[in-house]
């Protein structure tokens, strides 16, 4: 796994400190809070030194996250129960800390130097869906097909044939398959899996629908839990995807 590098923090940063104290965000419920705590312990589990950008417009919070692992963007948004305007880069672990689900609230840390990714962010318009997307139980087979394909292609190699650039490679071939007739790739419903997004279906309970959209060379795989997004072309090079 390559984690990123922690986030630096600026001299004088531009945060959401005031006179009073951090900035509180108060969440239309604790269920709101509750669900923003599990995306970013998620993230911290992937990257322990993760940061997140938060934007927030009228009622609604977006946080966005990359696990390093998947090359992707991830995006989990929440109701507010109070209108907030922000758009900050913070610690992810220092957000998770300062969630108080009983109450559903939340106090925005100080503002990091945020990674690259986090000012080269999907569009918030323009999004059209596309064909081709299987429904969610073909979407969780293909990444349980993958995952054990690259778990046996990983284990026949010779101790000296595992090497970095090999398990690279293997995992460029295997995640990089498309899924059903479209031009995602499987490693995209890998991560939404890994986060929390595509989930079973509850007993005698609804599909979660899944759609996918574009937006020029954006491409988004949104689910009820949150979405993943990725550029046509990737984020960057595959690197060896956790298990």
């Amino acid at each position: 796994m390559t984690n990123a590098s922690p986030a630096s923090r600026p001299e004088r940063p531009e945060g959401p400190e005031g006179p009073e104290g951090p900035e509180r965000l108060e969440f239309a419920d604790a269920g709101e809070a509750a669900d923003v705590a599990a995306f970013l312990a998620r993230l911290l589990r992937y990257d322990k030194a993760a940061a997140v950008r938060l934007q927030a417009g009228g009622g609604a919070l977006a946080v966005f996250g990359r696990p390093p692992s998947f090359e992707v963007l991830a995006i989990r948004t929440a109701r507010l129960g109070r209108p907030r305007e922000l758009d900050v880069t913070v610690s992810a672990g220092e957000l998770l800390e300062s969630v108080d689900e009983s109450v559903g609230t939340a106090l925005v840390p100080e503002a990091v130097t945020g990674p690259p990714w986090a000012g080269v962010l999907p569009p918030r318009a323009g999004w059209q869906r596309l064909p081709g997307l299987p429904a969610a139980d073909e979407v969780r087979r293909l990444v349980a097909e993958a995952v054990a394909a690259f778990r046996v292609r990983t284990e026949e190699l010779p101790p000296d044939k595992r090497t970095r650039s090999e398990l690279d490679r293997i995992g460029s071939e295997v995640w990089s398959r498309p899924v059903g007739d479209t031009d995602l790739p499987v490693r995209a419903a890998h991560a939404a899996q890994a986060l929390g997004f595509l989930r079973p279906p509850v007993a005698d309970g609804p599909v979660a629908p899944l759609d996918l959209l574009g937006a020029g060379a954006w491409l988004r795989l949104r689910t009820p839990y949150g979405s993943i997004a990725l550029r046509r072309a990737g984020l960057g090079a595959l690197s060896v995807t956790p298990t």
